[in-house]
C-alpha cells in the first residue's frame, strides 16, 4: 500500500509540473506572438489599422463569451432600452475597443494637440479643460485625477506628459514578462512616471505627491477589497485608493475622459475639482467620496454607452 501511495505522489507531483512547464511555454509563445504584433502594427497606418480593427471586432465580437455578459450588463443598466438598442450599443463597444487596441502600438504618435494650431488636428480640448489644465500644471500642487475604460483610456495619460504636466501613472502590469516588457516601452515613451500596482505602489503614490506630482488611476472596475458603491442603481465594489490618498494628503481630485470623436479625432476633458465627502471630523470620507466619484464615471457612461467596457463582471 505504500508503495502504491509513494508511486501516485510522485505521479501527481510530476503531473504538476508539466503543467507548469506547459504553461510557461504557453505564456512565451503567447508573449512573443504579442510582442510581434505590437511591433508588426506600427509599420502601417495608425487610421487605416484602426478602421481595420474595428469591423473586425464589430463582426468577431458577438461570437465571444464576453458578449453575453456585456448584453447582461447593458440590460441591467438601462431596463429602458429595448434588445435591438442594448446590441447596436454592444456593437459600438467592440468597434471602440478594437480601435483602442489597433491604436496602442501608435501611442507616441497619436498625440498631436497644438493649442496654437490647426483645427484639424487629432485632439481637441473643450475650452474650459484647456483653462483647468492650466491651472492645473501651473499652480505647484499635487492632485489626483481619475479616468474610466471609455474611449480611447490610454490618451490622458499623453495629455500630461506632453505638455509639462509632472504626472505619475498607476497601471495594472501585464502578467506575462515579454508583453510587460513592450508594453512598458511602448508607455514610457512621454507617459511620465509609470507605477506599476503592487504592494509597493502605495508608498511610491505617496512620494509623487509630496513632491507636487498629478497622479493618475483608472477606477472603475470591480475591486474585491473595496469599498460599497451604487453604478446603474446596483451595488458594487469601488478600489478606494484615490479617496483613502486624498484623506491622507489634502489636494484636488479631478476627472478625465478622452472621447472618441468622429474622423479618427479624439476631445479631452478635465472636470473642475471633485468636492470630496467629510466625516464629522472634517476628513474625507472614503467611501462617500468613492460614491461621488462613482457617480460622475456613470454621467460620463451614460454619454456614450458604446464608448466604456462593458465586457467585465462590474457587478458580483
Amino acid at each position: 500500500m505504500g508503495g502504491r501511495s509513494s508511486m501516485r505522489l510522485r505521479l501527481q507531483t510530476a503531473a504538476r509540473r508539466l503543467r507548469r512547464i506547459e504553461k510557461a511555454l504557453a505564456g512565451i509563445v503567447l508573449g512573443q506572438l504579442v510582442v510581434w504584433s505590437l511591433k508588426g502594427l506600427r509599420r502601417f497606418d495608425p487610421d487605416r489599422t484602426s478602421d481595420f480593427a474595428s469591423r473586425c471586432m464589430r463582426a468577431l465580437g458577438p461570437l465571444l463569451p464576453e458578449h453575453r455578459l456585456g448584453r447582461a450588463n447593458l440590460t441591467a443598466a438601462f431596463p429602458e432600452k429595448s434588445p435591438a438598442e442594448i446590441e447596436a450599443i454592444l456593437r459600438g463597444v467592440w468597434e471602440n475597443l478594437g480601435r483602442t487596441g489597433a491604436e496602442f502600438p501608435h501611442l507616441d504618435r497619436l498625440w498631436d494637440y497644438d493649442p496654437a494650431g490647426p483645427t484639424t488636428k487629432r485632439v481637441e480640448f473643450a475650452h474650459e479643460s484647456l483653462e483647468r489644465f492650466v491651472r492645473l500644471r501651473d499652480d505647484g500642487k499635487p492632485a489626483l485625477i481619475f479616468a474610466a475604460h471609455l474611449g480611447n483610456w490610454e490618451l490622458p495619460a499623453l495629455a500630461a506628459a506632453s505638455h509639462g504636466l509632472d504626472a505619475a501613472i498607476l497601471y495594472r502590469r501585464p502578467n506575462i514578462a515579454q508583453v510587460d516588457r513592450a508594453v512598458g516601452e511602448i508607455r514610457s515613451v512621454n507617459m511620465g512616471e509609470l507605477i506599476a500596482t503592487s504592494l509597493d505602489a502605495p508608498f511610491k503614490i505617496m512620494h509623487a505627491l509630496e513632491r507636487g506630482a498629478h497622479v493618475g488611476m483608472l477606477v472603475d472596475q470591480y475591486f474585491v477589497r473595496g469599498v460599497k458603491v451604487t453604478f446603474f442603481g446596483r451595488p458594487t465594489n469601488a478600489n478606494p485608493l484615490i479617496a483613502r490618498l486624498a484623506r491622507q494628503i489634502e489636494c484636488p481630485i479631478h476627472g478625465v475622459r478622452v472621447i472618441r470623436r468622429p474622423g479618427h479625432r479624439f476631445r479631452v476633458e478635465l472636470t473642475e475639482a471633485i468636492e470630496p465627502a467629510r466625516d464629522v471630523d472634517g476628513k474625507v470620507d472614503v467611501a462617500a467620496t468613492m460614491q461621488a466619484i462613482t457617480s460622475v464615471i456613470e454621467s460620463w457612461i451614460r454619454e456614450y454607452p458604446e464608448q466604456w467596457l462593458w465586457l467585465h463582471r462590474r457587478w458580483r
